[in-house]
Parts: structure tokens; sequence; C-alpha cells
């Protein structure tokens, strides 16, 4: 995870709450479903606080983000429904997600194959990471328009 990462110069929360879109300085852009986010949460809940395996996290399919807020000048904490709210996304974190999103994702799947479980059908699938033509925002912003297996 790179430390020194600069800040996204978007960050947009999605109206039904269930994505996160990111566009960094260098104009790579990322749409992370909350889902993802969720179930790679950066909290010692999620990862350990040994630094082994992460927590194989379920039933997550339908959260949603009730709130982003910044942290100083280097990462925000993301408030679910499902009352997780202990991890902070320091942009490097943020831009490793979208960087590698395919890759973690398969991780998941193949975790959850793994352990007997499937995702829930009705749940929708993560958001692919997608590709901004151009982009007229240069701040960061949160954005809501609309006014061990873990399940907490």
């Amino acid at each position: 995870m790179a430390t020194n990462q600069p800040a996204p110069r978007q960050i947009r929360l999605a109206k039904d709450r269930r994505s996160l879109s990111l566009v960094f300085p260098d104009g790579a852009a990322f749409d992370l479903a909350a889902e993802y986010l969720r179930v790679f949460s950066p909290s010692a809940e999620v990862r350990g606080h040994g630094g082994g395996e992460m927590m194989l996290v379920l039933g997550k399919e339908r959260v949603k983000i009730l709130d982003v807020q910044p942290v100083g000048r280097y990462a925000v904490k993301l408030v679910f429904d499902d009352g997780h709210d202990s991890g902070l996304y320091d942009w490097g974190l943020l831009r490793e997600l979208g960087d590698r999103r395919d890759e973690h994702w398969n991780y998941y799947l193949e975790r959850l194959s793994s352990a007997g479980v499937e995702r829930d059908p009705e749940g929708a699938e993560p958001a692919a990471p997608y590709d901004v033509l151009s982009s007229t925002s240069t701040a960061t912003q949160a954005d809501d328009s609309s006014g061990s297996s873990t399940r907490d």
C-alpha cells in the first residue's frame, strides 16, 4: 500500500448508497461496491490483529454506506448500515482496492467457495472499475445527492 498516494480529486457516494466512486489525480477512476469495501475493510475486525489471513465476511451483498467521513488529509471512514465503522480507508488502500479489484474479488469468491458458502443470488454483483473520459471536479468530495465468518 502506497503511503504517499495522492488524495482522490473526487469521492462520490452513489444515490442508492451501494457504491463509492473515486477519481484520482492521474485520471484513474473506480466505482467500488459497498459490499466489496465492507468485506475488504482495513479494520482489525476484518484484517486481524496479528497480520494473519483476513476474516471471511459473509452476508454483505446488500450492505449500504451510510456516511463517508474525512479523516485528516489521508483517509476516509466509511460507516455501513450493518453498524461497521471501524476501518480507515487511506488513499493508498482505496487506490489498491481499485487497481486490484478483480484480483481481490476473485480471491473473496474463492474463499467463499472453499468455505462452502454461496453469495445470495438476489444480491447485486460488485460494480466494475470504469474509465473517466473527462473530469471537471478538482476537489475531493463526498456526495450523496439523495437527501470466522463475520455477520456483524
